[in-house]
């Protein structure tokens, strides 16, 4: 189990147009390779009608599965720029398929590696990506006067506030991974001169977004 990789911030749909063919990529989180068959065929269904339904999916930690269909575009000018687009990323547990509507225009070898390369890289960009990382959720409990110079703090710091509770007291859950856990704890103590309460709850994968993807620059042919 990886202790952090990079992935969809959820799963959607989007559309370019380029020389009169609709591109719709649609992304989907998977964790096997059944899972991502079954998203596939059912794209595929869904749109029947469509010229083509190319796909591409990485699974694993290490890369342990990855696949690239062309579904009858040339050979190499689908599946696999979809794929590339993936990998360069670096993401992990993802399947693209990308819906071409063929619009009259050919593309060329060249156009439609270029395409489909636009296609998964714009749907990134609108989907959003995130970090999914293995941390330790820490519920802290502050009085009341010690909550806002706690709440700056962790504002200003690297750990992810996953959530804040107002009862008689303040607590926060942070999100912390397990090397920091007693460095994290130790500042708690420093920022509430020793005012607080901890309850460490059991690791799990915590999700922060990533900055927005670059796109490559993008050139008619």
């Amino acid at each position: 189990m990886l202790e952090s990789y990079h992935t969809i911030a959820q799963n959607g749909q989007h559309e370019i147009v380029i020389r009169g063919s609709r591109f719709l990529c649609t992304l989907e989180r998977v964790e096997t390779e059944e899972e991502a068959k079954e998203f596939i065929n059912r794209i595929k269904k869904e749109h029947w009608k469509a010229t083509h339904n190319c796909s591409a999916y990485l699974i694993g930690d290490h890369y342990e599965i990855q696949r690239a269909h062309d579904d009858g575009e040339p050979s190499g000018t689908a599946g696999v720029p979809m794929l590339e687009v993936l990998k360069k990323n670096e993401l992990h547990d993802v399947a693209a398929v990308v819906t071409r509507y063929f619009g009259g225009t050919k593309l060329g070898a060249g156009g439609l590696i270029r395409a489909y390369s636009k296609s998964v890289s714009s749907a990134l960009r609108e989907i959003g990506l995130v970090e999914r990382s293995m941390q330790v959720p820490i519920a802290c409990t502050v009085s009341y006067p010690a909550s806002g110079k706690v709440e700056n703090q962790l504002l200003q710091s690297t750990f992810a506030l996953l959530d804040t509770a107002y009862t008689d007291q303040v607590t926060f859950t942070v999100g912390v991974r397990a090397a920091a856990v007693e460095s994290f704890q130790a500042s708690m103590v420093d920022w509430t001169s020793g005012n607080v309460t901890f309850e460490v709850q059991e690791a799990q994968y915590v999700e922060r977004r990533l900055d927005e993807i670059e796109e490559d620059e993008w050139e008619e042919e």
